[in-house]
C-alpha cells in the first residue's frame, strides 16, 4: 500500500536510466505584470502569494532561499497544490525556490476580468505559467508537473525551451491535439476515459457541479487504487474545487480536447505547433507509478520524443497517478537530477 501524505514513509522503488542529447527550439515570450500582495495561508504551506500574470490574478504557495534556483511545480485535475506538499521541503532543503501556482479554475486563482473567456485549452495554461515567471522575473526554472500539470510542463519545454532549464513530467510525454482527441481507441482504452464523454453532455456538467467533491473522490481513488489518503488530506484539496470558474475551466478543458469546444484564436499558433508534437530538448526525467489507474502513455511510447539528456524512473510499492504526493522523495530527487543535467 502506498503511504499516505504527510508520512515520512517512501514506498520501494526502482531506477532506469537513458540518455542523449539534442538541439532548442525558438520560442515567443509573454509580457510581465506586477506582483500582487500576500493572501491567505493553505494548511501545509505557508501564507500564499498571488501575482497579476496575464489573465489572472495567480494564487501560489513559496518555499526555499528567494535566491535559490527555481523550481515550479503543477497540479493536474482533480488535485491541487498539495500535489507538493512533501516535495516542497525537500526541494527548499536543498537550497531551490520553489514555487507551486494553483491553475486557472482553482483555489484562490481569479480571472482580473469577468469578461475573459473560462478556456481551459491546453496552450492557455501554459500561457498562465510563462505569464507567471514574467510577473515574478524569473527567466528560466526547472518545471515539473503531473497530470494536467505535466501537460503544461511538456508545453512550456516544447513551445519556450529557454524558460524551461530542465522537465520533470509524470507520465511522460502528454502533449495533445484536438485531431488526436477524435481519434477513436480501443474499448478498454476508451473505457478509462469514461468522464470525458461525460463532461460532453449537460448533464455531466450539471452532475460535476453538483458533485465534485464526489466525483474527486472517486477519480482520487480510481487513479491511485492503493493510495491510502485520509479525510482530511482529500479535503485539504477539495476546497480548490469550490473556486467559481472551476466546472467552466473542468469542463471546456476535456471537450475542447474533443474538438466540441472551441479555443480562442490567439493560441492557435501554438496549438498548431503542439499538433505537430514536437520533440522537448531540454533535460528530462520522466516517472510513471507501477499502480497508475489513470489512462497514461507506456513510457517506450514516448521515449523518441525526447531528445535532450534524459531518464526514466519507474516507482513501485504501489505509487498511484498522484506520484509526487505518493512518493514525493522519488520526485524530489528527479527535479535535482533534471536540473543538475
Amino acid at each position: 500500500m502506498a503511504n499516505s501524505a504527510g508520512s515520512g514513509a517512501e514506498p520501494p522503488h526502482r531506477r532506469r536510466l537513458l540518455g542523449l542529447s539534442g538541439a532548442a527550439l525558438a520560442a515567443s515570450p509573454f509580457a510581465r505584470t506586477a506582483a500582487a500582495a500576500p493572501t491567505t495561508a493553505s494548511a501545509g504551506f505557508g501564507p500564499l502569494k498571488a501575482a497579476n500574470a496575464g489573465d489572472l490574478s495567480i494564487s501560489y504557495a513559496e518555499a526555499g532561499p528567494a535566491a535559490g534556483p527555481p523550481v515550479i511545480l503543477l497540479h493536474g485535475w482533480p488535485y491541487d497544490i498539495h500535489t507538493y506538499v512533501d516535495v516542497a521541503p525537500r526541494l527548499a532543503a536543498a537550497g531551490y525556490r520553489v514555487i507551486i501556482p494553483y491553475l486557472r479554475g482553482y483555489g484562490p486563482t481569479r480571472f482580473l476580468s469577468a469578461d475573459s473567456p473560462r478556456n481551459g485549452q491546453q496552450a492557455c495554461v501554459a500561457a498562465d505559467i510563462v505569464a507567471l515567471m514574467d510577473a515574478l522575473s524569473i527567466p528560466r526554472a526547472v518545471i515539473g508537473g503531473c497530470d494536467w500539470g505535466a501537460r503544461t510542463a511538456c508545453i512550456i519545454a516544447a513551445l519556450w525551451p529557454e524558460r524551461c532549464k530542465a522537465l520533470v513530467s509524470v507520465s511522460g510525454y502528454l502533449i495533445g491535439s484536438q485531431a488526436a482527441g477524435k481519434t477513436p481507441l480501443p474499448p478498454a482504452a476508451e473505457l478509462q476515459w469514461w468522464y470525458q464523454f461525460y463532461f460532453a453532455t449537460e448533464r455531466g456538467r450539471a452532475g460535476y457541479d453538483r458533485n465534485r467533491r464526489d466525483f474527486a473522490r472517486l477519480i482520487w481513488k480510481l487513479a491511485s487504487p492503493q493510495w491510502d489518503f485520509d479525510d482530511a488530506t482529500f479535503d485539504r484539496s477539495a476546497a480548490a474545487f469550490d473556486n467559481p470558474d472551476h466546472v467552466d475551466i473542468v469542463i471546456h478543458n476535456y471537450r475542447w480536447r474533443l474538438g466540441l469546444a472551441e479555443g480562442e484564436a490567439r493560441f492557435d499558433a501554438f496549438e498548431q505547433r503542439l499538433a505537430a508534437a514536437p520533440q522537448i530538448t531540454v533535460s528530462t526525467v520522466t516517472l510513471e507509478g507501477d499502480a497508475n489507474g489513470a489512462p497514461h502513455p507506456d513510457p517506450t511510447a514516448y521515449r523518441t520524443r525526447f531528445t535532450g539528456p534524459y531518464a526514466h524512473r519507474a516507482a513501485t510499492g504501489g505509487v498511484g497517478h498522484n506520484l509526487p504526493q505518493e512518493a514525493p522523495g522519488l520526485f524530489a530527487e528527479a527535479v535535482i537530477q533534471a536540473g543538475q543535467a
